[in-house]
């Protein structure tokens, strides 16, 4: 097949998106237009391996730098797409020029939340989304352990939690700040989402929960420089450094002003094979909310499983094939000695139970989300090897009896049958 892909974003799903093109036989002329200076790379270890400073920096990239010229995609680096012309087939950078497509990629990810409130502009109030935020967060937690000073995060997400652990590494004081009775609340319920709470206290953090930000302060009156995270109830903490991770928004602006169907949460609308309103124009990795067909409602993931395997489906679509995308919602999560693997989706009916196998104490556990007997969702918990198994149950919509489920000695492979 030939004609011109041209993939907006330069992250981990763009790059997948090219790659699959390249691999199942596209010979058209492919681009890959990336805003950042730095070819595409995965973003899990900047938070987490790279940012602790257990991997190298080369490792979060997506492909050596001569892969693209090998495989004829014209990667052009530090470009910003401004609009496109669906009439035409174009997209249009910042410095006017045009680019024509056949079939066009969005890839462009998402961004960051900043902190709305009086003083969430000094410097040292940081966010983490890029290589860049990273560079400048590993010096930054050196300085601050170096100088006894303290690391304030806003928000008990993932992000937070796992930035909040990489600064204990580092040897700073670490305060927590969380709107909710625990972190991860409406991820994990309650009861899970204590045994994290636990974690991180265990390992020296000040977690406080249910506590709102006012203001954040300059260290010297006029300043320019964080000093200080003023609360809702007037307390006042000390802050060398404040780390923002209270979510992301899609960047999907350019799907809106062209006049693609978008959600309420920003999300591009597309069905199965990707593809939005426009049937020439597909969205991959944060931005797709996808019309899922095995869990029946549009869903809208901003992890790395969803980026990594989105573009397989999107070259598909582009070539012809129908193979609708119906991986079921995977992430991980790496903080002190605790690994995490999570995979399904309650969805918006939620569920009603939650059922563990293991020793929670230990943190050495699977727990289970069910909806009216059925597993929706499973989280494992320094537990490995499990995923397909969980995967396979959630598949097959077996009712399970919850003492089946918690029994230890009961494989997964025989509840899913």
């Amino acid at each position: 097949m030939s004609g011109r892909v041209v993939v907006v974003g330069g992250g981990l799903a763009g790059a997948k998106t090219v790659e699959a093109l390249r691999e199942r036989g596209f010979d058209g002329s492919v681009v890959l237009l990336g805003a950042e200076r730095e070819r595409p790379y995965e973003r899990p270890p900047l938070s987490k391996g790279y940012l602790t400073g257990s991997d190298e920096r080369e490792q979060a990239f997506v492909h050596a730098p001569e892969w693209y010229a090998a495989h004829d995609v014209d990667l052009r680096l530090a470009v910003t797409v401004t609009a496109i012309d669906r009439g035409s087939r174009e997209v249009v950078d910042s410095d006017g020029t045009r680019t024509g497509y056949d079939h066009l990629v969005l890839a462009t990810g998402s961004e960051p939340r900043r902190l709305d409130v009086p003083g969430g502009d000094l410097d040292g109030v940081v966010t983490l989304r890029t290589l860049a935020d990273s560079d400048r967060l590993r010096e930054q937690l050196a300085r601050v352990a170096g100088s006894g000073g303290r690391v304030v995060v806003v928000g008990g997400g993932w992000i937070g939690l796992e930035v909040a652990a990489a600064a204990r590494t580092a040897g700073c004081d670490v305060t927590v700040l969380v709107r909710d009775p625990a972190p991860l609340l409406a991820v994990l319920g309650e009861r899970l989402a204590h045994a994290f709470a636990d974690l991180h206290r265990e390992h020296g953090v000040d977690l406080r929960t249910l506590v709102d930000v006012r203001a954040l302060q300059p260290a010297q009156p006029g300043g320019t420089a964080v000093g200080a995270v003023e609360l809702a109830d007037g307390t006042r903490l000390d802050a060398a450094l404040v780390v923002v991770g209270i979510g992301a928004t899609p960047r999907s602006g350019l799907a809106r002003d062209a006049g693609l169907a978008v959600g309420a949460d920003g999300g591009i609308e597309v069905d199965s094979g990707l593809r939005s309103s426009d049937p020439h124009v597909l969205a991959v990795g944060d931005l797709a909310a996808v019309d899922h067909p095995f869990l029946g409602e549009r869903v809208r993931v901003e992890h790395w499983d969803a980026a990594l395997h989105h573009g397989a489906t999107a070259a598909a679509t582009i070539l012809g094939v129908d193979e609708p995308y119906d991986r079921l919602p995977y992430f991980f999560t790496d903080q002190y000695d605790l690994g995490m693997e999570y995979t399904g989706w309650p969805g918006s009916q939620g569920y009603d139970e939650v059922v563990v196998r293991g020793d929670e104490a230990a943190r050495e556990l699977v727990a289970f989300w069910l909806r009216q007997g059925r597993v929706v969702a499973g989280m494992n918990v320094n537990v490995w090897d499990v995923v397909d198994d969980v995967q396979a149950l959630i598949r097959s919509r077996a009712v399970v009896r919850p003492e089946r489920l918690a029994d230890p000695g009961v494989p997964l492979a025989d509840l899913a049958r």
